[in-house]
């Protein structure tokens, strides 16, 4: 039995190697899942012989109670950057005066999350995130559920190797578009996709989203030569390495190399966003050593950001929920990084003014950050357009007057009725942040204004179930769990509330902190400016914004009437709760509708639960969600009690 299973642990690990590693693969889907199934029943059977680099660890399931500190025991550097041609040419020189044979390694710079994996006796023991260089995060489990890391090595060496986590072009998109149907914000990019991925606590997630790996480096004294052949040693083991490298000794050549990926790198299915140049030779990198920071023996070469000719066709003027009017260059459409881009910010009418932006004008659009399109600056030469920009006087939602303030750069509407703030309000309001009302979009505000239905937040804590089946698109079931969503809202911490509220300058950590000295919104409203500002982390620009708008009779009102409607206003840390779960062990299966799983364990927990992942006769209580599967099955065998996530939304 124990060969059997060997034979099948290997076989799917080859197999899957082949698939994500080598993208190559030799069986079918339906052949690799047969075999799955067969070691699933195996290993379920006879649990004492599972070996730890069965393809089963990558399974999801697994709630984390939080990431550990990591020392790294060799510390992850950071690297010089540089921006032309001439500085790597400044660097070729410093090297080459030293050590004239020196050559150099080339390599992709993957954007994404820098990683240590440290194997001991060939067994992957911890996966780390950089942290500070120094102390990084524990995320082993999460990095277990990347399918192209080893779990084992074949070799008995204890190992530290360094790599990137990345999330593929074609997974970032997928999960976006399950996210925009969910009604969820979507990732700005696949980087922080990645990140928000691997600081996930349910490891069902990580699972779930695809990610990927390189590896590129071994940590302290290497047994290897050069870095090209710890690049072969590290594929050998069974890691991802990007094979777009190239050695050379001349500059001229690497700077070839580097133009030839930049005109290809909106192709690569990741993201990269420069060279990385290494010293070769290893002997010669530890000569060269270290700074404080960086290592002497390599380079980052950044790419700059792409620019095209785009021409302004006109501008559009939108006002967010603090009043603040936005101007947006429509753009003869663009190929920019990889996308078409028919949109660009404009960022506000000082910025108009200073660059003499008009419509009709050709422009360089870029994306900021390799992120949002943005409009640089004037192609004078091209300039047709002799009238300055008209900029508007009144809001283009409600017509109010727009008021361009000393101290700001934005025009602002300062009319609290106006219809497009009161959206964006409600927007932010039911953000994941804030309220975290879960099925209440964009989309959704647009159809309950547009119904007339809701003119501020406090209109959606009057909605019936009847009255969102009227809206467009949404049947019962749809409509029942979006009251659902919303009356589950009432229970969050008071500094969601106060964060949802959108007081300018208060963000979710300003609130928390507000609360945690003044214990309820009430209390809140009655504090002083100083009293306010005496907070550490806070200050006087907070204290007069939150001064300012308790004082106006609406807030009051608002206040007044989230109470009437039992909208949570008192904040309770978790050791002020009542512990009325203390000493029981608990265990969640299934999936849930109105919160996401850690959102569960945390509520859990400040009811004095212990959480745990498996079901045992120490259980006390299952919570168990839509497709409960195995556990709920062997809770009611061993008669533990069963409850639901309406029970833990009562509590």
């Amino acid at each position: 039995m124990k060969n059997q299973m060997k034979q099948l642990v290997d076989l799917l690990n080859r197999y899957a190697k082949e698939y994500y590693t080598n993208d190559s693969p030799s069986i079918s889907d339906a052949e690799y899942d047969k075999l799955y199934r067969q070691l699933v029943d195996l290993e379920k059977k006879h649990p004492e012989l599972v070996l730890p680099d069965s393809p089963t660890h990558r399974v999801g399931g697994v709630l984390l109670e939080a990431f550990e500190k990591y020392e790294h025991r060799y510390p992850l550097f950071s690297l010089q950057d540089a921006f032309s041609r001439e500085e790597l040419d400044a660097f070729d020189e410093r090297i080459k005066e030293k050590f004239p044979k020196a050559s150099y390694v080339a390599e992709l710079k993957i954007d994404g999350l820098s990683i240590s994996l440290i194997y001991t006796n060939g067994v992957l023991e911890v996966g780390a995130t950089r942290g500070d260089g120094q102390i990084g995060e524990n995320i082993t489990e999460n990095l277990k559920r990347i399918k192209d890391i080893p779990l084992t090595i074949p070799s008995k060496e204890s190992v530290t190797v360094r790599g990137e986590a990345y999330l593929p072009k074609a997974s970032f998109n997928q999960i976006n578009q399950e996210r925009q149907e969910s009604g969820l914000q979507e990732f700005a990019n696949p980087r922080n996709a990645a990140a928000g991925t691997l600081r996930q606590l349910d490891t069902s997630v990580v699972a779930k989203r695809k990610l990927a790996t390189f590896l590129y480096q071994e940590a302290g004294r290497s047994t290897k030569e050069s870095q090209e052949e710890i690049l072969s040693h590290l594929s050998q083991l069974g890691f991802s390495v990007n094979k777009k490298y190239l050695k050379s000794s001349s500059m001229a050549t690497i700077w070839n190399f580097i133009s030839e990926i930049a005109d290809k790198r909106n192709d690569l299915p990741y993201d990269i966003d420069g060279i990385v140049i290494k010293v070769n030779e290893i002997d010669i990198q530890e000569a060269l050593g270290y700074t404080v920071k960086a290592p002497r023996w390599a380079i980052a070469y950044k790419f700059p950001a792409e620019e095209k000719e785009a021409k302004i066709l006109s501008v559009d003027w939108t006002v967010g929920r603090t009043g603040v009017v936005t101007p947006t260059a429509n753009l003869t459409p663009v190929q920019l990084a990889g996308t078409t881009v028919s949109r660009a910010t404009l960022h506000n009418v000082d910025y108009i003014a200073e660059k003499d932006i008009r419509i009709g004008d050709t422009v360089i659009v870029y994306k900021a950050g390799d992120i949002i399109p943005a409009v640089l600056r004037v192609v004078i030469d091209k300039r047709q357009q002799e009238e300055k920009m008209p900029i508007p006087t009144q809001c283009p939602s409600c017509s109010s007057a727009l008021i361009h303030f000393d101290e700001e750069v934005a025009l602002r509407c300062i009319n609290p009725m106006c219809q497009s703030q009161l959206k964006a309000r409600l927007e932010h309001f039911a953000g994941r942040d804030a309220m975290n009302i879960k099925g209440l979009g964009p989309s959704i505000v647009e159809k309950l204004f547009q119904a007339n239905l809701v003119t501020d937040v406090l209109d959606i804590y009057r909605l019936s179930v009847e009255q969102l089946m009227t809206l467009e698109g949404i049947k019962e079931k749809s409509a029942q769990k979006l009251y659902d969503a919303i009356k589950a809202s009432k229970m969050n911490a008071a500094d969601k509330l106060l964060f949802g509220l959108g007081i300018r300058h208060v963000g979710s950590k300003a609130s928390r902190l507000l609360l945690e000295k003044f214990n309820s919104l009430d209390n809140l409203s009655k504090a002083s400016v100083d009293d306010i500002a005496s907070i550490d982390g806070l200050g006087e620009t907070i204290a007069v914004s939150v001064k300012t708008f308790f004082e106006t009779q609406g807030s009051q009102t608002l206040l007044e009437e989230l109470k009437k409607y039992q909208v949570n206003t008192v904040y309770s840390s978790s050791n002020d709760l009542e512990q009325i779960l203390s000493g029981k062990t608990v265990v969640l299966t299934g999936k849930l509708q109105h919160m996401t799983r850690t959102e569960a364990k945390e509520k859990l927990i400040q009811l004095g639960a212990n959480i745990t992942g498996s079901v045992s006769k120490k259980t006390d209580i299952v919570l168990a969600g839509e497709d409960a599967g195995s556990k709920l099955t062997k809770a009611q065998s061993l008669g533990i009690t069963v409850k639901d996530e309406s029970w833990l939304q009562t509590l």
